[in-house]
């Protein structure tokens, strides 16, 4: 607010008459009556409900002042003719020049996009915290949300429209296709909330620009310094939940489970665990059907009646597949060992085909 009451101060010495500068909410942020600063102007609602630039309206004449196609402030005077609209433009052009000017100096969401790819030195991080008075020991979130890639579509924009005030949550457009949110919370226990936020985005996203998008989140965090570390911790949800979740739309890196493990595994020590398990006879000798059949199997604790009706099949015939698969494989699912044995193999044969896939990629 100082930068732009200075700025009316400057035009004030050499142009008489009554105007100001206020944001997209009517807050006054500068004016040539100092004691209205602050407030919110009463015509705002008139403006903002008006599709054209300038709006006329009890005396006052009023523009508004896009910046990157996003309504940030509007600029406004007594309405005294042709003047007028001259010194609105003058406003309007000094407005967006500040904004434009400072937005790299000043601009928290740079600030903390700068901390998350790291070119930000980690002893200056309190010093700019500090001066862009971000609270520094605070418990925030991070998000990482990717979307599929999808023509004239902008997932940043919508996810923004979430978060308008911009106040405490901060919304940064990496790419296309990769949109980080930096989410304040009220303790390391939030996690109602957090939960609440994914999904929120996640079906902003489906119902408006339907688009799939899958949601990395990082641990809670308590201080600005540890905002990289919550980042990190978000790819690495995400691409672990990639491999291993690729059904779900979000994946915390608090709720990882075994898949945590195995992705730490050299792909070499992970083809030896495969060719242990599966000495009798290889995986690949499973087909479709068996495969499906495990999977429901697991899903319903491994039960055999519940599994059976799931299938629409006799009892006696996925007996019939239970014992087919201890043939072939020389495990028997409805023995818990051996069902602990062969659902991790069915995780690292997971992770084993995605690294063969990456390393195809980059060849």
């Amino acid at each position: 607010m100082r930068l732009f009451q200075n700025l009316i101060n400057q035009i004030r010495e050499n142009m008489s008459g009554n105007f100001g500068i206020m944001d997209e909410t009517g807050l006054i942020l500068g004016c040539t009556d100092e004691n209205l600063s602050g407030m919110v102007h009463p015509l705002i609602s008139e403006v903002i409900n008006n599709d054209s630039l300038f709006t006329e309206a009890d005396g006052w004449i009023f523009q508004k002042v896009y910046i990157k196609k996003r309504l940030e402030f509007v600029v406004y005077t007594v309405m005294e003719g042709e003047y007028s609209k001259k010194l609105l433009s003058m406003l309007a052009i000094n407005v967006a020049n500040i904004k434009n000017y400072y937005e790299e100096k000043f601009d928290r969401g740079n600030f903390f996009k700068n901390i998350i790819t790291d070119s930000i030195l980690p002893g200056d991080i309190q010093i700019k915290a500090k001066e862009l008075h971000i609270p520094f020991n605070t418990c925030r979130s991070v998000f990482l949300i990717k979307t599929e890639r999808v023509r004239d579509v902008q997932p940043h924009e919508v996810v923004l429209s979430l978060f308008p005030k911009r106040t405490k949550d901060y919304v940064i457009a990496l790419d296309d296709e990769t949109v980080v949110l930096i989410k304040e919370l009220k303790d390391k226990n939030d996690t109602k909330e957090m939960d609440r936020t994914a999904k929120a985005i996640i079906d902003t996203l489906n119902t408006e620009l339907m688009v799939k998008a899958q949601i990395g989140i990082g641990s809670i965090v308590d201080s600005v310094w540890d905002i990289g570390r919550a980042y990190k911790e978000a790819q690495t949800a995400l691409q672990i939940g990639s491999i291993f979740d690729s059904d779900k739309a979000i994946i915390n890196y608090d709720n990882l489970g075994i898949g945590r493990l195995i992705y730490q595994l050299p792909t070499t020590m992970c083809r030896l665990f495969m060719k242990e398990v599966f000495k009798k006879g290889p995986f690949e000798a499973l087909d479709q059907e068996t495969l499906l059949t495990i999977q429901k199997f697991f899903e319903n604790n491994l039960n055999v009646s519940e599994t059976s009706r799931q299938l629409y099949v006799h009892r006696n015939t996925l007996v019939y597949r239970l014992d087919k698969i201890q043939k072939i494989t020389g495990l028997d699912l409805r023995n818990f060992d051996d069902a602990i044995i062969f659902k991790v193999s069915l995780l690292v044969k997971k992770y084993l085909d995605r690294a063969e896939k990456q390393h195809a990629d980059f060849r």
